[in-house]
């Protein structure tokens, strides 16, 4: 019998107070490449850290077998090459740094040209990166440059990159390196149309390569290349079966869903909305960087009450397009733009636009600061902050409790932000923009990384307030089923014309 290429035996792994796993097994053996599927929480993303060595057992053990393979075929000098050399896992948020070093790059960067220039370009950032072995690499830099169409990007800043082209980079650092085993957690999410579908095929070639690869992934969207699927449940593996067996229909059912209408109409009444003509109203919109032009005459109206959704593909200019209605952009001033009524540049201030306004995104998501409590998370959304710098007013951490509730997330209330799944820190920073019941709600790619009950639970919330309220909203999605039924308004973006 072969020797397999990675065990995970009797695992048991807690953070803090919490038992993510109890008594997990998990073995993976050559010609295997695997799809972990399962519920928000079951401990799908948390595999995959332990696998890479992020994340310590509490008890149990890992063996690497194709670390202690690779060591005895090629007897490298190296002492230090462990079997994290030999790994790859691409997260749900980047590390990118500065072109110092010095410091993580903050929320609005990008939007300011002195500061986006301290940012290597997406050439700079991958030329640096080197396989594992000084042998022969068969992910080369213009191949893997080609393969994830990132040639048109090379002289791109990494900090003005769109959320869909950032994946894409963080997958292609990852194939540099030439690793043996490659990870990937929930790879498409903020990926267009056309991307999700050449996925299939890159992940097929990343496999034919001699890359075992093991993905985090909906149910939905496992790749052709993939043999078995492990499903999670509540910290341990409910089943293993060949990809071929799987019905994914079992396992993208919602259930009942749940709403008290009462509770969400006093929620939506805690603070009652001034009345606008003009929530939005752009003539001739364009922005560009050096000689790159993002946003080409663009026109765009929003009235009080409208529910807009905002579509086009990676790069599109959505973003950009965003950061100008949410007062992030600079570039605003020297635009006509007339925001609740009043014409940007006469006075306003960028406070007084963030207090009308609710807003997540995955930038915002990939910048949170993720030391505070969730409860804490949430309440900050009353002062617009990243994160609570003040303390807590008990009326404030009510309605913040509420929210969680609404959201069904409240059992994570005292938990640090970065101690909980990825989809529930999404779900605290959509609490966050809820809790001042704003004017503009805008949701860009609010559903990333969400199970199917917790995408249901979320549409549902979203038409229940629009509703009970006359809520202004914009939603940015690559996935024609999230978009709420309340949308009844399209404005598409394609290379920053308005194209419908």
């Amino acid at each position: 019998m072969d020797t397999p290429l990675l065990s995970v035996n009797h695992a048991v792994l807690k953070i803090g107070s919490t038992t993510v796993f109890n008594n997990l097994n998990f073995q993976v053996d050559k010609g295997e490449n695997w799809a972990l599927i399962g519920d928000s929480g079951s401990g799908k993303s948390a595999l995959l850290q332990v696998i890479a060595g992020k994340f310590h057992l509490s008890s149990g053990s890992i063996r690497y077998y194709f670390h202690e393979n690779f060591l005895q075929k090629h007897h490298p000098d190296d002492a230090h090459l462990t079997f994290h050399r030999l790994i790859a896992l691409v997260e749900s948020r980047h590390h990118f740094r500065n072109l110092s070093n010095t410091s993580d790059f903050y929320y609005q960067q990008r939007y300011n040209s002195s500061d986006s220039e301290d940012a290597l370009t997406v050439e700079e950032y991958l030329s640096a990166i080197k396989p594992f072995f000084d042998g022969p690499a068969c992910w080369s830099l213009p191949k893997t440059l080609q393969r994830l169409k990132l040639d048109e990007l090379k002289d791109k800043q990494l900090i003005k990159l769109s959320n869909g082209e950032t994946k894409r980079l963080m997958i292609a650092v990852a194939l540099l390196k030439n690793p043996v085993l490659l990870m990937l957690d929930n790879p498409l999410a903020g990926l267009d149309v056309q991307t999700r579908a050449e996925f299939n095929l890159i992940i097929s070639d990343i496999i034919g390569s001699g890359i075992t690869v093991i993905m985090a992934t909906s149910p939905l969207e496992i790749p052709a290349a993939i043999t078995k699927v492990a499903v999670l449940q509540k910290g341990t593996i409910a089943q293993q079966i060949p990809v071929k067996h799987l019905d994914p229909a079992a396992f993208t059912q919602t259930g009942n869903q749940k709403l008290d209408r009462d509770e969400l109409s006093a929620l939506l009444n805690t603070n009652r909305n001034a009345n606008y003509k003009w929530v939005v109203k752009m003539d001739k919109i364009n922005i560009t960087y050096g000689q790159k032009a993002i946003l080409k005459n663009v026109d765009w109206q929003i009235k009080q009450g409208d529910r807009w959704a905002l579509l086009g593909p990676n790069g599109a200019g959505k973003s950009t397009l965003l950061s100008l209605i949410n007062g992030d952009n600079p570039q605003a001033y020297a635009n006509d733009i007339i925001l609740f009524d009043r014409k940007r540049g006469t006075g306003e201030s960028i406070w007084d636009i963030k207090s009308k306004t609710g807003f997540v995104s995955p930038e915002l998501y990939q910048y949170f600061p993720t030391d505070n409590s969730c409860l804490q998370v949430i309440e900050s959304g009353f002062y617009d902050t990243l994160g609570l710098f003040r303390p807590s007013d008990s009326i404030k951490t009510a309605i913040a409790l509420r929210w969680m509730r609404a959201l069904e997330i409240d059992h994570y209330a005292r938990i640090l932000l970065k101690n909980i799944p990825a989809s529930a820190q999404r779900l605290c920073l959509l609490a966050r923009a809820l809790i001042k019941n704003p004017s503009l709600l805008i949701f860009d790619e609010p559903c990333q990384g969400m199970d199917t009950h917790q995408q249901q639970h979320f549409k549902m919330l979203v038409d229940t307030i629009c509703e009970l309220s006359d809520v202004t909203l914009i939603y940015v999605t690559h996935y024609q089923h999230e978009i709420p039924g309340s949308v009844d308004k399209i404005l598409r973006l394609d290379k920053g014309l308005v194209v419908g």
